[in-house]
């Protein structure tokens, strides 16, 4: 199935402009406030249509993050060679091995079809996260595949796929969004337990690199779900996807149940709080939960469309419309 662009204004346009006006006076407003309004009309009794899937033509390993550009998508993706292992006590602070992998950033047209691709990371960080599109350059970190770790933060032209290592970072980084108004880019860490923040100038280039970034973490307040991937979404607001298992344990009982559920969150990001959460409760064929990965959403007519793409190595994008 192909899907044509929102013909209402896509992020895209008013990106670019907003990044011509924020060279000058350093303030803009996005046109993109539409999917904060309605997304905040969205309530767990919201009707949820599916409109039909993209198939993606190739392997997709592990997908991450995904962003619409034009008329291409690109989603980060890792290939994992040698999985992770469990230690059965902390290694110089990790609680696992690295592993080893590859990771991939892919350009796919509206069809599916795979039109180029290129592989980001070093060493012990191959995990790409979750990604966004600034209105000129898609950030992506690559991270090692362990909490607490280490991250390589790039921005890729999604015109050439060149990629430029921005700066790296003593943390585990699982997804990046850009605040286009004022220049912030945003961070989650491994479960999107922790938010980071760092200013870029004008150029969207980081103005000054702090070796204690640790100290002005802000912790997450929500534990509904663990983001996956963000998206920026309007004025100092992103929007993230995510899942968590929670365990529930019966009193007098030895065994536990374990429920999977699924969700998205409007996160401020003046306060770093999570303002409205919306419950995801559709699930892919094969049983996995919907917001398990990447996805995107778009204003569409007068409700939002939203795109998933939770399964590996044999995947589809599914296509709702959310009509409050």
């Amino acid at each position: 199935m192909t899907v044509s662009k929102c013909t209402q204004g896509t992020r895209v346009g008013h990106a670019l402009a907003c990044l011509t006006l924020l060279l000058q006076v350093q303030s803009c407003t996005p046109h993109d406030s539409d999917i904060v309004d309605r997304f905040r009309q969205m309530t767990a009794e919201t009707q949820w249509l599916p409109v039909g899937t993209i198939p993606i033509r190739f392997d997709t390993y592990h997908p991450q993050g995904m962003t619409f550009v034009g008329d291409h998508i690109f989603f980060s993706s890792v290939e994992v060679t040698v999985k992770t292992e469990r230690y059965q006590r902390p290694v110089d602070g990790y609680d696992r091995t690295a592993g080893e992998g590859v990771g991939h950033l892919f350009k796919v047209d509206r069809d599916g079809n795979l039109v180029a691709s290129i592989t980001l990371g070093e060493g012990d960080a191959y995990h790409p996260g979750g990604i966004d599109f600034d209105g000129r350059f898609i950030w992506i970190p690559v991270a090692e595949y362990r909490p607490n770790s280490n991250s390589i933060v790039y921005r890729v032209d999604p015109a050439t796929l060149e990629a430029t290592e921005v700066f790296r970072f003593n943390d585990h980084l699982g997804g990046l969004v850009v605040d286009t108004v004022d220049a912030t880019l945003h961070g989650v860490s491994w479960g999107s337990r922790f938010f980071y923040s760092w200013k870029l100038n004008g150029e969207f280039e980081l103005t000054e690199y702090q070796s204690n970034a640790a100290e002005q973490r802000v912790p997450n307040g929500s534990y509904y779900v663990d983001y996956q991937d963000c998206q920026y979404s309007a004025v100092h607001y992103m929007l993230c996807g995510g899942v968590k298992t929670h365990a529930a344990q019966q009193i007098g009982d030895a065994a536990s149940l374990e429920l999977t559920i699924g969700g998205i969150e409007l996160i401020d990001l003046r306060s770093q709080r999570a303002v409205h959460q919306v419950p995801v409760n559709w699930l892919a064929k094969g049983g996995r939960a919907m917001t398990t990965n990447a996805f995107f959403i778009e204003p569409w007519d007068d409700y939002l469309r939203l795109y998933f793409l939770p399964e590996d190595n044999e995947s589809a994008i599914y296509i709702f419309d959310a009509i409050p």
